[in-house]
């Protein structure tokens, strides 16, 4: 006769009882008998409440999906021949994006005769890497690929960091703004 090793529903342990008899607890306390171990010997069954460990195990997974963060590649696109101000704002752009965890993939596109001057760009997007060393890293040195020359800077911070400084930024704020209506009102 075939039997299994039962656990009761609060995880005790019943014993090593025939299926039958797994079966008719189960119907008396209500519950669903499941096999956990098939591959034991005698294999492991669980009395359990299958829709509401079902219904548990996915609340789990979507919490975990949650607050998983998913890294985003940006992309900013220069030319050699950048005016001073032009530069500060994309590198305004790329300093908020490694801010926000993200990573940011700077491509100088190369014209014409300036094709003939690679180094142009290559002390460019030094220059850059230089700009935003404290929040970033080089991930992959420049590179030419044939217009183009491509470098790709990654955060120091992980963006789950990144996020949960950015909600601890915004909450200090609404309170700093909260005290100063207070304040005005009293």
């Amino acid at each position: 006769m075939p039997e299994v090793r039962l656990v009761g529903p609060n995880g005790e342990q019943v014993g090593i009882v025939p299926i039958a008899k797994a079966l008719d607890l189960a119907r008396e306390s209500d519950l669903d008998l499941v096999e956990v171990a098939p591959t034991a010997r005698p294999p492991v069954a669980k009395l359990m409440d299958y829709g509401k460990f079902k219904y548990e195990s996915a609340m789990k997974a979507r919490e975990a999906r949650k607050n998983q963060a998913h890294t985003i590649i940006k992309e900013i696109k220069l030319r050699p021949k950048i005016d001073p101000h032009d530069y500060e704002t994309k590198k305004g752009h790329v300093v908020r994006f490694l801010k926000a965890g993200d990573k940011v993939k700077v491509t100088i596109m190369f014209r014409g005769r300036e094709q003939s001057r690679p180094e142009l760009g290559y002390r460019l997007l030094q220059r850059l890497a230089e700009d935003v060393d404290e929040l970033g890293f080089v991930e992959s040195r420049p590179k030419q690929d044939g217009r183009n020359m491509i470098m790709v800077l990654g955060p120091h911070k992980k963006k789950a960091e990144a996020k949960a400084e950015a909600k601890a930024e915004r909450a200090a704020r609404e309170q700093e703004h909260e005290q100063e209506q207070e304040s005005a009102q009293g």
